[in-house]
């Protein structure tokens, strides 16, 4: 089995004083991106490890929740700059509105935008509303479901049926969880996407389950590489 380290990004801004918590500056972003290219890892959609029983030694994902309107500006460039993938995950409720799950100040993509983005992206789901899941019930998860393919269809984009969810929430105790599961099988999902800030095991052993390692703004390019080798430490 191979090692596989997902990374999870959010906002991205252009003053490099403002790398904090879910927001990293593009300078930072860049010296990571660097690194990778550097030390020549190989990067992969999400889509791509359906096909796949093995990676190479140094393989990533690389992921970004909310398609706001700075990942456009700052993240994109950076990762055609360095030919690298990455997942964007889309809450289509607020798709050319903004983040008002959180204090509304980030612009989201509007379906023009996410439509004529390159290659080396490919979109994934975050839901619909931007709710935790194991606070709604299973027939208002298989509405929110609904909802989120009504989109897609309706504005003709290309989505992977991968979701990240909002938050890292998800139900966790059965027989919430296997309910949970149940719906994600029914909507045909075929990756689900936790936090765990740990590194996976390729192929994964419980596709609903794939963890991912929260990248901070104010996370030095050392302990960058450590959470690339390690995932999170008690340490951090």
């Amino acid at each position: 089995m191979t090692r596989l380290p997902i990374l999870m990004y959010h906002n991205v801004s252009e003053d490099k004083k403002n790398g904090k918590g879910l927001t990293i500056a593009a300078e930072k972003l860049e010296g990571q991106f660097r690194y990778l290219k550097e030390k020549k890892y190989a990067s992969y959609h999400l889509s791509e490890l359906e096909t796949k029983s093995q990676l190479p030694r140094k393989s990533i994902v690389i992921t970004f929740d909310d398609v706001t309107e700075n990942q456009l500006l700052y993240a994109v460039p950076l990762l055609k700059k360095y030919n690298l993938k990455a997942t964007f995950f889309v809450p289509f409720a607020y798709v050319g509105k903004t983040d008002i799950w959180n204090d509304g100040n980030e612009k989201i993509m509007n379906f023009e935008q996410l439509r004529n983005l390159p290659e080396v992206i490919e979109l994934g789901l975050h839901s619909f509303a931007h709710k935790k899941y194991d606070s709604l019930s299973e027939s208002e998860i298989n509405a929110d479901f609904e909802k989120c393919f009504k989109s897609i269809e309706g504005h003709n984009l290309k989505v992977y049926s991968a979701v990240a969810y909002p938050y890292g929430n998800y139900p966790k105790r059965e027989p919430a969880k296997t309910k949970f599961i149940s719906v994600l099988r029914h909507n045909e999902i075929k990756m689900g996407l936790r936090i765990g800030n740990k590194i996976n095991r390729f192929p994964f052993k419980n596709p609903f389950e794939i963890m991912r390692i929260d990248v901070k703004g104010e996370d030095s390019l050392l302990k960058f590489k450590l959470k690339l080798r390690f995932g999170k430490l008690k340490l951090f």
